[in-house]
């Protein structure tokens, strides 16, 4: 499908969708800790194995991968949980959902719900999205994110499905 369809109407030579400025969704801080109620929700079901986007002192599973180590350059087994930092979210999409096939795991990603990008399209609507009502307070936040948020499960098992949680 030509994405500049839905861009722009070229018979009426009408703009139909907006342009995004280099810095709508940057954040000084990319390193906010998922809250625990919300994660322990996800680990009752899931039983993490790897958090992948961690650091010494936010990981919320033993094993995990933190900046040093490249988590894009790993191998990524088991069941694993992912808030990524949401500056680079296409890489960090893309590699879950390959992981998902190549290595046979579960890969649970917290990330902002961008329907409008075609990394969304492409690669989260291959998995179980859970879109979160509500804004969930991050550690270290005074207030929850101002952007929708979503838990996109990638797995064999976790195909094309949809539905709302409040956490």
């Amino acid at each position: 499908m030509n994405e500049n369809v839905l861009l722009f109407d070229v018979k009426k030579g009408i703009k139909l969708m907006a342009d995004f400025d280099n810095n709508r969704f940057q954040s000084k801080n990319q390193e906010y800790a998922t809250p625990w109620g919300l994660f322990k929700v996800l680990d009752d079901e899931f039983h993490f194995t790897l958090d992948v986007c961690a650091d010494n002192k936010n990981h919320k599973v033993d094993t995990y991968f933190t900046e040093q180590d490249n988590a894009l350059t790993q191998d990524w087994n088991g069941v694993c949980w992912m808030n990524p930092p949401y500056k680079d979210m296409k890489k960090w999409i893309i590699k879950a959902y390959n992981e998902s096939v190549k290595n046979n795991s579960v890969v649970v990603c917290l990330i902002p719900a961008r329907t409008n990008t075609s990394w969304w399209h492409d690669y989260c609507m291959k998995g179980e999205i859970r879109f979160i009502k509500g804004r969930p307070k991050f550690e270290g936040c005074i207030h929850g994110l101002p952007q929708p948020l979503a838990v996109v499960v990638f797995g064999k098992q976790y195909k094309n499905t949809y539905k709302s949680v409040i956490f």
